[in-house]
Parts: structure tokens; sequence; C-alpha cells
């Protein structure tokens, strides 16, 4: 990596996880890997995931892989991304922690000819539109995922019993999406929703939420989380209220965290989305684009990566 790029992505306290050849050969395409979060276990698998794939394939491609340290943190993302067009990598495959805030920012790296593929969170679609953006989004279904999960969570529960969500970032398309994917399957079976409240996909604010919960609602039979992070936070709550197996918890990854309290039943269901998996999707649209020569405005709007049920083995 440039001593340059180095230096900057110091100064705005990013972390690069990994770089391809130390010396990019011109005849190879540069791609830059940009996701949300490392704290987030689905996050570093996703990054882990890329690295592995370049290093496999390395007379292929080389790769900039970088993240951010918090979830919140949309301006040190947006950061990565100006360090991306002014390093003139030919591709850009993102995962945005904001659906709408990293638009002004790609569009930047559309204008400057880097090719730019949104993985794992959709940018927002009429914001893109209004600026004549064409984007394809290369990642799941977070809504069939989430109504698959919660339909498996309904087998487990009675009419009318009270349950609550506890969202991702309500700005991000994905969580918007898994929301409506609880809600599609709790009111499709008869279950009465008493609350929704973010949990801004991390563990600490997840578990206060839900200790709240368990107190005001001492009947509740279930709290669905946007992701992993969160389901581990309500679990950690539903045991200090002394009700685990009263009160079931699902979650959305099937991160490797997640296993043994799936396995014991702590969690009852997760979403399995190929985590590990997702960032190699992208960079493969990516260079088939390049290789191709197919234009930004010519790839396929959606290329759907699958979600599976994951439960106790």
């Amino acid at each position: 990596m440039k001593t340059a790029l180095k230096a900057v992505l110091a100064a705005v306290a990013m972390t690069v996880i990994g770089i391809g050849a130390a010396q990019a050969s011109e005849a190879k395409p540069k791609v830059a890997l940009v996701t949300k979060s490392l704290a987030n276990e689905f996050h570093q698998n996703l990054l882990n995931g890329a690295i592995a794939d370049q290093k496999a394939r390395a007379n292929e491609y080389d790769l900039i892989a970088n993240g951010i340290k918090n979830e919140g943190d949309v301006a040190g993302q947006v950061q990565l991304v100006e360090q991306m067009i002014v390093n003139k990598v030919d591709a850009l495959v993102l995962a945005p922690a904001d659906s709408k805030a990293l638009i002004p920012v790609v569009k930047k790296a559309i204008d400057a000819g880097i090719l730019v593929i949104n993985i794992d969170n959709n940018l927002d679609v009429d914001t893109l539109k209004s600026k004549g953006i064409h984007l394809p989004f290369v990642g799941p279904d977070n809504r069939k995922g989430a109504k698959l999960v919660g339909e498996y969570l309904a087998g487990k529960l009675t009419k009318g019993d009270k349950v609550a969500i506890i969202e991702g970032i309500p700005t991000a398309f994905n969580a918007q999406q898994r929301t409506l994917g609880f809600k599609d399957s709790m009111t499709a079976a008869g279950m009465n929703i008493v609350s929704l409240q973010s949990g801004q996909w991390e563990i600490d604010k997840a578990n206060t939420i839900a200790s709240s919960l368990l107190t005001e609602y001492p009947d509740l039979k279930a709290i669905l989380c946007g992701n992993d992070s969160m389901a581990i936070g309500a679990i950690a709550a539903v045991k200090s209220a002394s009700k685990t197996g009263k009160v079931h918890v699902i979650g959305f990854d099937n991160l490797a965290a997640v296993q043994p309290m799936l396995n014991d039943g702590r969690l009852l269901a997760t979403v399995e989305q190929h985590g590990s998996k997702l960032g190699v999707y992208g960079i493969d649209v990516a260079l088939k684009a390049i290789k191709d020569k197919v234009p930004q405005n010519k790839i396929d709007a959606l290329i759907e990566t699958p979600v599976d049920l994951a439960i106790k083995k």
C-alpha cells in the first residue's frame, strides 16, 4: 500500500485490513472493497472472505480492502471512498453504512471513471434515480430472509402473543427490509407487535432495549432482532431476567458467535446470508464488467444472493 494511503487512513482513524499484491500490475484491475463496521463479525467475515479470494486469484486482480470502526461512522466511510478515488482504483465494491449519505461520493467515484458495485445494504433507489445513477446491487433479499426466520418463530408461538422488534439503523435499507419481513410474518400469524426500536446494530444498545422491554411487557414471548449482534444483547437480557426458554430470540446473519446459543436454544433461529462470500460476489460482478467492457449503466440492476434459515443442528 502506498505511504500516502496509509497516512490518510490513519488520520481518519480507519482500519485497512488487507491489500493484494504490493506492486499492482497495470494488467490487473485494482479493486477496492469498502465495508461497514469491522467490530461486527459479519463485516469482518465479508472482508476476510474477499482477502482470501484475492490471494487465491492473485493473478487476476489486486485488492484494497478496508472498513470503518463502528456502524455509525458514516463520515469515515465517505473519507475511505474519497481516498479510493484518489488512489484511482478500477472498481469500488461498497457496503454502505447509510443508504443516502454515501450517494454523493458514489457519484463522484462514477464521474471519475470508477465502476461501482453496491453490496449488502442497498443505496436509496429514488435518490440514485434523481441523480441519474445506475448502480447494480449484489446481495440478499433481506425482507425474504427476515420473513423466513419470522415464520419459523411464528410456529413456536400462539396467535395474539406479544412480540417486539429491535431493528438496525433506521436509515439503512437492509434494516428497513428486515423490519418489514419481521412484520410480514408476525402480522400474517396474528401476533401482537408491542414495540419497534432501533438497536443501531449493536450488542449493548440492544441489551438495554431488551431489558426495558422485558420489564415493561412481562408477558412478552419473543424478540426479533435485525442482526445477530443485537440478538446477543437480547439473549443476555433474557438471561438476566431469568426468562431463558420463556422468551424466544431470533437474529439475522448466522455468525460464528451465535452458534453455541443456537445449539443450546438461547437463540431460536437466524438467517444465513453467506457473508464470507458477499464481498466476492460483488468483486466477481465488477471483474466481469471490466473484462467484458460493460459500462456502469448496462450491468444488471439486481443480482440476488441466497438466504437460508439457520436453526439448531
